[in-house]
């Protein structure tokens, strides 16, 4: 929000210096984040009157101009812009002014001088010269009852500054001066002072026919009919000046009072030309296939979700946000309908974006405009309206005022009580009170509560919480003193068997694996190639055309990741991130950390590039593989022991990929990325990957004593010949099985696999796998006749359930 002091020191004019001002605004929470001057600093410049103009005796393209700057001696002037004339009232820099730097950075004296032989006394100045604005097109007209002489700064009103404020979402009410002058009010005391008009007589009875079918979008439509104006009037000065202060450009009179208006009450409406609507106007939903051109010249398709204004023939208006083309005024314009209306900030929400723009309406929509001042509003434009574009044959038709939805005001309780605990104040209740007077907040008090009514200009405030910030900001920030906070101490202890999601972070990083942060939000196709998923969770308004969906997994992000570092001369990348994936369930349902039927599991997940180890000397250099990756996995879970299956995975190697499973249950994924994303996403070599679970990650057991044998231990190999599809795992939770169920399966303490042979001396389809038995018993020594019979068990098994043949 931008706004010239002047301008806001004419409704409300507390006794403090800009500066002062600035920070009182900052303070009570409209931050200031900048303050300049209009104008940059120059001297010695009047309005000065052209009497007389001849040629320059050497020179086609100057004028030798007679200047009255109100001294009683004409100024004899050189110049050469193309609009100079007798009796026009211009800028005069005399003789020893000083104005803006030049290209060189340094100021520009006047001097008396001669041009072509003619002495020239002064100069006769552009705006662009004076550094008002860029235009150079010729000399600075001023209006014919310029007071000739007077200090142009002066006249011009030119020792002002403009004050930009940045606004948080829930100040809807400052986005207009009148909304800060209330601000200023509240916080000096100061009076309020309102423009000042009187409504128009109306002297026509002819009213716009208009039907609101979307009172859900449209809670209240105002509007008159004006005939016989001359739109080719000019705006005046004073209301240009406002206007650019407040970074609007001005365009012509019925546009500049329609803006002017919006940033004096903060009320946007807009103006038809009268005779380009066709039959009466119908405020609804668009419908799909609808198309509308735009003011700013885009032609946009509608939908049901936007809301619009259509006659009995097209549409003429993006509902709370941009007119249409098609009803535009323009200079020609003699016959206008001028609008306002109240538009329901959920309505509005979202809509500019999604067509990839924002104006000042729908930013003040969107937030909520006061839906009670429409018809004064209206009034005030049409009496500015009459005023500059009026004629002798201005027609002012009756306001046509519809209500058919309108925002009911629920009084919000807050408790002094509750405020002096939360400020931290001894606040009274006649403290509170006068701050609620001071914000024109009705209000009633009983035993320490105050029951509030908000103004209809205040959508901020709903609940208890909002009205303690008010009596917070009122009262100053900088009265409330600064102490520490007091509060009982306790040590709160954390579950034996859950360990925190930085302990995670913490291991992996000890694995050598860096920590990436990336949006929750990814292109839609990773979710296809790396999730085969064609049906993503879809953003409304994405912040980037490309990042459109949600994902259902994290592999895209690292794969990006990876990427870019090898773009970056990187050739050994360890990455991993903890985030969530978001997932289609109908059964979730709305609660604090839940959105309905969406499920939002937290995941945790690595990729490892290149190298298995930084390349040295002891040790001779390869690419890191399947199983040191798993390697790094089952360190992560370790005491518990992981179980990897088989895995048909979109983003995996088909033969290199493998579910985790824990507890029976499948946690996640490892593997080796497939060959047709290396070459689509441009990696040289493969990465290899894991996803799992985080909550299961987190778990863990509860440490328990087990005794330490004092009985000496012993291993027995067992190689056997199986078919080649036959899996290591399966083979193992045979043994883990047969052992369970044998009596002395307790003294098996560990199975390792520690040999694979394919080749030579077996047939095509079989291999060979060899496997470990560690045994130990913590009550006796090992007896022969025990262990025999045992491993007799474990090769039965391999026998019965996989068809393993016993190795010699």
């Amino acid at each position: 929000m931008q706004f010239s002091e002047n301008w806001l020191r004419t409704m409300v004019d507390p006794k403090m210096t800009s500066d002062e001002l600035a920070h009182l605004l900052t303070m009570s929470g409209l931050e200031v984040e900048e303050v300049e001057p209009v104008a940059p600093p120059f001297s010695n410049v009047v309005v000065g009157h052209v009497r007389e103009m001849a040629k320059h005796p050497n020179a086609d393209r100057l004028n030798v101009c007679q200047v009255d700057v109100g001294t009683g001696t004409l100024l004899n002037i050189v110049c050469g812009a193309p609009n100079v004339r007798p009796g026009l009232k211009v800028v005069c820099a005399m003789a020893g002014a000083v104005l803006p730097p030049g290209a060189d950075g340094k100021p520009f004296e006047i001097k008396v001088g001669q041009l072509r032989g003619v002495e020239s006394q002064g100069m006769l100045c552009s705006a662009r010269e004076l550094k008002l604005s860029e235009d150079h097109g010729g000399l600075l007209e001023l209006p014919d009852d310029a007071p000739v002489g007077q200090n142009f700064r002066d006249y011009f009103a030119l020792n002002d500054l403009k004050f930009t404020v940045k606004l948080t979402p829930n100040k809807a009410d400052c986005l207009s001066v009148l909304g800060v002058a209330r601000e200023v009010a509240a916080l000096t005391g100061s009076p309020l002072a309102l423009a000042q008009y009187r409504p128009v007589a109306v002297n026509m009875e002819e009213k716009l026919p208009v039907k609101i079918s979307a009172p859900e979008l449209c809670g209240r439509f105002a509007g008159r009919v004006i005939r016989g104006l001359n739109a080719k009037a000019s705006t005046p000065e004073w209301m240009k000046q406002r206007l650019e202060r407040s970074g609007q450009r001005p365009v012509s009179a019925l546009v500049d009072i329609s803006n002017y208006v919006m940033l004096e009450v903060g009320r946007p409406s807009h103006v038809f030309d009268m005779d380009k609507i066709h039959g009466s106007l119908d405020v609804r939903w668009g419908k799909r296939g609808e198309s509308l051109k735009l003011l700013n010249g885009n032609t946009i398709e509608v939908d049901e979700w936007v809301g619009v204004i259509a006659d009995e023939k097209e549409l003429e208006s993006l509902a709370g946000i941009m007119g249409g083309d098609a009803t535009a005024v323009s200079l020609e314009t003699e016959n206008i309908y001028l609008e306002a209306a109240f538009w329901w900030p959920n309505a509005i929400q979202g809509r500019a974006r999604k067509y990839n723009f924002s104006t000042d309406a729908a930013h003040r929509f969107e937030r909520g405009v006061d839906a009670e001042t429409i018809a004064e509003h209206i009034e005030r434009i049409t009496s500015l309206i009459v005023e500059i574009c009026g004629t002798s044959q201005t027609k002012v038709g009756p306001i046509d005022d519809q209500k058919v939805n309108m925002p009911q005001r629920a009084p919000v309780s807050m408790r002094t009580a509750r405020a002096q605990k939360v400020i931290g104040v001894p606040l009274t209740d006649e403290v509170v009170a006068d701050i609620f007077q001071r914000l024109n907040l009705e209000f009633t008090l009983a035993d320490g509560v105050f029951s509030v009514t908000a103004p209809s200009y205040r959508f901020d405030i709903e609940i208890e919480e909002d009205l303690i910030e008010e009596v917070a900001r009122v009262y100053g920030f900088e009265n409330i003193p600064t102490l520490p906070p007091v509060a009982a101490s306790e040590m709160l202890i954390a579950p034996e068997d859950t360990r925190s999601i930085f302990a995670v972070r913490h291991q992996l990083a000890g694995l050598g694996y860096q920590e990436v942060v990336n949006m929750s939000f990814v292109e839609a196709d990773w979710e296809l190639d790396f999730s085969g998923n064609d049906n993503p969770i879809k953003l409304q308004n994405p912040i980037a055309s490309q990042l459109s969906v949600m994902r259902t997994s994290l592999i895209g992000s690292l794969v990006a990741n990876v990427r870019y570092n090898l773009n970056r001369k990187a050739s050994r990348v360890r990455l991993f991130e903890v985030g969530a994936i978001y997932q289609r369930d109908a059964s979730v349902a709305d609660g604090p950390l839940t959105v309905a039927g969406y499920h939002q599991p937290q995941r945790v997940a690595a990729m490892a590039y290149g190298p298995c180890e930084d390349e040295q000397w002891g040790q001779t250099t390869r690419d890191i593989d399947y199983f040191d990756v798993k390697a790094d996995l089952e360190a992560l879970f370790a005491p518990a022991t992981l179980r990897f299956a088989k895995l048909a995975h979109p983003a995996l190697h088909p033969g290199r990929a493998a579910s985790v499973e824990l507890d029976g249950k499948v946690i996640g994924f490892l593997g080796e990325l497939h060959p047709r994303w290396l070459q689509k996403y441009d990696l040289p070599k493969a990465p290899v990957l894991f996803e799992v679970d985080a909550v299961a990650l987190q778990q863990r057991a509860v440490p328990q004593y087990a005794e330490i044998s004092k009985f000496p231990g012993a291993s027995r190999d067992l190689a056997v010949l199986v078919k080649q599809d036959v899996a290591a795992q399966d083979l193992l939770d045979a043994f883990h099985g047969a052992a369970q169920a044998h009596a002395a399966g307790r003294i098996v303490q560990a199975i390792v696999l520690f040999d694979e042979y394919r080749g030579k001396g077996l047939e095509a389809d079989e291999k060979s796998l060899a496997f470990r038995f560690s045994l130990q018993d913590t009550q006796n020594t090992l007896q022969d006749e025990v262990v025999d019979a045992l491993m007799a068990a474990l090769a039965e098994a391999a026998v019965q359930k996989h068809g393993a043949k016993l190795r010699a």
